[in-house]
């Protein structure tokens, strides 16, 4: 029986759209530059969730973080700071990713693995 991904991925047609990320924010998450993601509109974001969020004119996918302070943005990545709103900032949210859909690259496509130091085999 063959699988259908729009019927294994997409829960709310209507409210849903994908898109390609990119960047290295994420990557703890398992998200890479060039992961298709599954997001849903109509989910309201709950903390741990993963959003697509605009702030201050940019696009961002991040963790939501609900606080007794307010809302803050964590990226997966320690290199990046977490985005804490304060007065005059705007936060606009896209939806919820609920699913993501990594391609592996074809073996042309791959780097040379690195050679092996002297006195070692490649395993």
């Amino acid at each position: 029986m063959p699988l259908d991904l729009n019927e294994l991925l997409v829960r709310n047609p209507p409210a849903t759209y994908f898109v390609r990320a990119s960047g290295d924010s994420m990557t703890g998450a398992g998200i890479r530059s060039g992961d298709i993601l599954v997001v849903d509109r109509s989910l309201d974001a709950t903390d741990g969730s993963i959003v697509i969020a605009n702030v201050d004119g940019e696009f961002t996918v991040k963790y939501f973080r609900k606080t007794a302070a307010g809302v803050r943005l964590e990226a997966a990545n320690r290199r990046y700071r977490a985005i804490t709103f304060r007065e005059g900032m705007e936060l606009r949210l896209f939806g919820v990713v609920t699913a993501m859909i990594h391609q592996f690259p074809l073996p042309d496509e791959l780097e040379p693995p690195p050679s092996a130091p002297p006195g070692e085999t490649a395993s």
